[in-house]
């Protein structure tokens, strides 16, 4: 892992998701970049050990889809770091997989709940505090099935679809206020989240990239921390794109 040094000295970040996967490979970075953060997660164990492991300030054991316990949290972490500058909203799941006409209603309604109405709390949440200090990064996990729609996974596609709108609204919105608030748009790479899926699924989703294979975990830190820097100075409202040639827009 190539490391920047001292790139983030001096800030302060919440990582949601931030126990395992994308979102801790990022806060390890941060962190060994001179960063100070605090993890969000769901499962207090989860959170608790990868506190020692990330070298973390803060941890929040959260369900990101209760918005009045996701206020509390900004407040208790902001309190624990000083100040917020960045916003990784990391936490997502797959949900079922089946067609629209079949798809369960229950996995419709947690999945729309934790990928967009959650980061959507998140990022209200946050943005006051950022505002008050006229600084802010602000990185919204997106997928490239908000662009193209995977088949047999629409709660999916239809959150991230949201997440990729919400995020250009939001960055525009804050364009004039030093706070800066763009999507990534990866393709599947190997991650815990591929446990919620079944082999067919993620065969299909290998095979519409071009270079053949899943993305690899710090291939998309490198872009999420570009994204959370101060070098990241001048596209917001905007999608970055780690997805092995399938998505071109």
């Amino acid at each position: 892992m190539s490391v920047y040094a001292g790139r983030f000295a001096g800030r302060t970040a919440i990582i949601t998701g931030g126990a395992s996967g994308l979102g801790k490979d990022v806060a390890k970075r941060i962190v060994a970049e001179g960063g100070t953060v605090a993890l969000w997660d769901l499962n207090p164990e989860t959170v608790a050990a990868a506190k020692d492991e990330v070298g973390a300030t803060h941890t929040v054991a959260i369900d990101v889809s209760y918005q009045a316990a996701v206020e509390a949290a900004a407040a208790e972490s902001a309190a624990a770091l000083g100040k917020i500058d960045i916003l990784v909203c990391s936490a997502g799941i797959t949900g079922a997989t089946g067609p629209v006409h079949e798809y369960p209603l229950d996995s419709w309604r947690r999945v729309i709940d934790i990928n967009l109405n959650g980061l959507f709390y998140c990022c209200r949440a946050v943005v006051p505090l950022m505002l008050e200090n006229g600084y802010g990064r602000i990185v919204n996990m997106a997928s490239v099935a908000g662009k193209e729609g995977n088949p047999n996974a629409s709660a999916y596609s239809a959150s991230k679809a949201g997440v990729i709108g919400l995020t250009k609204s939001l960055g525009k919105e804050l364009a004039t206020k030093g706070i800066i608030a763009n999507a990534l748009t990866p393709a599947t790479f190997e991650s815990p989240i591929l446990d919620q899926l079944p082999k067919s699924q993620v065969d299909y989703m290998r095979g519409k990239i071009p270079m053949g294979r899943l993305g690899e975990i710090p291939e998309s830190t490198a872009m999420v921390c570009f994204m959370a820097s101060e070098e990241c100075s001048f596209t917001t409202a905007s999608t970055f794109d780690t997805s092995g040639g399938r998505t071109t827009f």
